[in-house]
Order: C-alpha cells, then sequence, then structure tokens
C-alpha cells in the first residue's frame, strides 16, 4: 500500500460480532476484498484501513454491514456484496433510473424500451403480472431479475422458477435418465437467465438450499408458496386446470410473474391454453395486472422482429 494510508474506526457496540463477521469472518473477508482494504474487528469497534478513498469506501459498507445487524437481519458475504454496490455513484444512478443491480451480475439491468420499463414498474406493484407478447421481448429474463433483485433485497425468501413440460408424460418415456434429467431441457431458459444475473457458485449453492427451484408445473400441485417470487414460463403451454392449480399455490408475502407467447401453443387441439383462459376471465381484478409486449419490444436480433412481423401479417392475410 502505497500513499497516505487511513484507518477508519467503525463502533460496534452492542451487536453480535459473529454475525456481523459471519462464518470464519467470511463477512469481514468480502468487506476487505470489495473495499481495497485492511479490516479489522478488535474490541468494540470495526477498523478499516487504506488510502483515504478506499478507506472512505470500506467505511460506508461496514456502517451498512453494522446497521443490519443492529436490526437483527443475518448478514452473509451476498448481502455485504449488496451493500458496496448500493455505494457506487453510478449504481444509485442506474437504481434512481429503474435499473436493476444485482450482486455479481455481469451487467446492469434495464429496461431497452417503453414497454420494458412498464413491465418492471409494474411487477414492482403488483401481485401478479402476466406479460404476453413475442419472442425475444424480455419478459422472462427480466422477470428473473426482478426475482433474483427481491431475493437479494430480502424482500422473499426464495425464488421458484416453473414452466409447463408439455412432452414431460409418456412421450418423454423413452429419454435416458430420470425424471428430473427428462424434464431438465424443457427448464433449460430458466436456468440460462440465472446464469446470467448471478455468479454460478452462488447459483448452485442456491438451489442446493432450495433457495432457488426450477421445477416443471406438475411439480407446483399440493403446495403452497409463502414468501416467495414465483414465475410461470411458456404459460401459453399450461392447461386451464394446471393454471388454475398455479395460481392458487400464492402465500402470503408472495409475488407471481407468467409470462407467454399466444403465437406458441403446443397444446393438442383440444386442449384449452390456461393463459388464454386467465386473459378472459381475470381481467379487472385488483393485484393482477396484464402487460402486452409488441414486436417494438423485440430485443434480441433485427431479424426477429422482421421474424415476427412476417408472420403476423401472414396470420392476419390467412
Amino acid at each position: 500500500m502505497t500513499g497516505p494510508v487511513t484507518t477508519i474506526r467503525v463502533p460496534i457496540e452492542g451487536i453480535d460480532q459473529l454475525t456481523l463477521a459471519g462464518v470464519n469472518d467470511a463477512n469481514l473477508v468480502e468487506l476487505a476484498k470489495i473495499s481495497g482494504t485492511r479490516v479489522a474487528l478488535r474490541g468494540d469497534s470495526l477498523t478499516v484501513t487504506g488510502d483515504p478513498d478506499t478507506a472512505m469506501r470500506g467505511e460506508a459498507i461496514a456502517l451498512g454491514m453494522v446497521a443490519s445487524v443492529r436490526e437483527g437481519h443475518s448478514l452473509s458475504p451476498d448481502d455485504v456484496l449488496r451493500l458496496s454496490l448500493e455505494q457506487r455513484p453510478e449504481d444509485q444512478a442506474a437504481r434512481a433510473s429503474g435499473a436493476l443491480v444485482l450482486p455479481g451480475a455481469k451487467r446492469v439491468v434495464k429496461a431497452k424500451t417503453p414497454g420494458q420499463a412498464e413491465y418492471m414498474k409494474e411487477i414492482l406493484e403488483h401481485d401478479i403480472v402476466v406479460g404476453i407478447g413475442p419472442a425475444g421481448t424480455g419478459k422472462t429474463y427480466l422477470a428473473v431479475a426482478a426475482a433474483v433483485d427481491a431475493l437479494m433485497r430480502k424482500r422473499v425468501r426464495r425464488i421458484v422458477l416453473a414452466r409447463p413440460a408439455v412432452e414431460a408424460g409418456e412421450n418423454l418415456g423413452f429419454l435416458p435418465g430420470d425424471m428430473q434429467a427428462k424434464v431438465d431441457p424443457y427448464l433449460r431458459p430458466l436456468y440460462d437467465a440465472l446464469d446470467d444475473l448471478m455468479p454460478f457458485d452462488r447459483i448452485q449453492k442456491a438451489i442446493e438450499s432450495r433457495t432457488i427451484e426450477v421445477a416443471p408445473l406438475a411439480f407446483m400441485r399440493g403446495r403452497t408458496l409463502g414468501d416467495a417470487f414465483v414465475i410461470l414460463d411458456e404459460a401459453q403451454n399450461a392447461t386451464h386446470l394446471q393454471m388454475k392449480m398455479f395460481l392458487t399455490r400464492l402465500g402470503v408475502n408472495s409475488k407471481i410473474v407468467i409470462t407467454g407467447d399466444k403465437t406458441q401453443v403446443d397444446l393438442p387441439k383440444r386442449e384449452e391454453s390456461g393463459l388464454m383462459q386467465i386473459e378472459r376471465i381475470l381481467h379487472g381484478i385488483e393485484g393482477i395486472k396484464f402487460h402486452y409486449f409488441t414486436e417494438a419490444d423485440v430485443v434480441r436480433h433485427r431479424l426477429v422482429r422482421d421474424i415476427i412481423r412476417a408472420y403476423n401479417e401472414d396470420a392476419a392475410g390467412g
């Protein structure tokens, strides 16, 4: 460490030092790593040492850690990382613009179209949001980002991601492996979204501890999903009975986001799509919001927008 060195003392009288430090001092190690300071816990104070700028940054994070423990919250290295992000001016500006700043994410998650911005706002303000629209509009990605943000900010205790696996019954019998191996390909897009929003090791730990669960829709039967952020993706392939079952899983302090594309229904002709049914019968219920994406919200390759427009024109002409 070259140049002037500053040591700042943060008082910690009256708080649980074990909670503050974490298991094997993991929280202090994280604080030192992300602030670029030396950290020590001695007596009734936490000291951070570094050049003036890094010491002040370390102090700001340490004060947030102390305040969190004083309020009775648990504290993990993920929480320390989140507190550090809240101190950065660029991240404060991002949050002020409605963007999501996720600890360890590869990028800040922000709306790229007015429709996406409205969708993100609706997810914050409603208990059930139904996002309907074509491929490439960010329906699933933004919902998963909102779920990870809610988990990191401890607004919920877990995330449940579900998808109908329309072939996950008799037609999958010839595939090798157990049932999980058979349905994993249908859940891969949800894993892909998580991979882009959280470091791999944290995803693995969260799945092992069941803080994050990715499962076929059929596995939701008989459960109550409380204190959770629940996403049903590809909902156009849920039957009306499955959709009713899913919606009635909603527990206390939970939020549901349902996403789907009405032009890509894979159900047998005789089966009514649960997405189509709720669009017909749930409009007007307070707390439920329907959001409609258009081709203007497509954020994939420009050709995706052109392809969607061509299909729409063909359907209208036919």
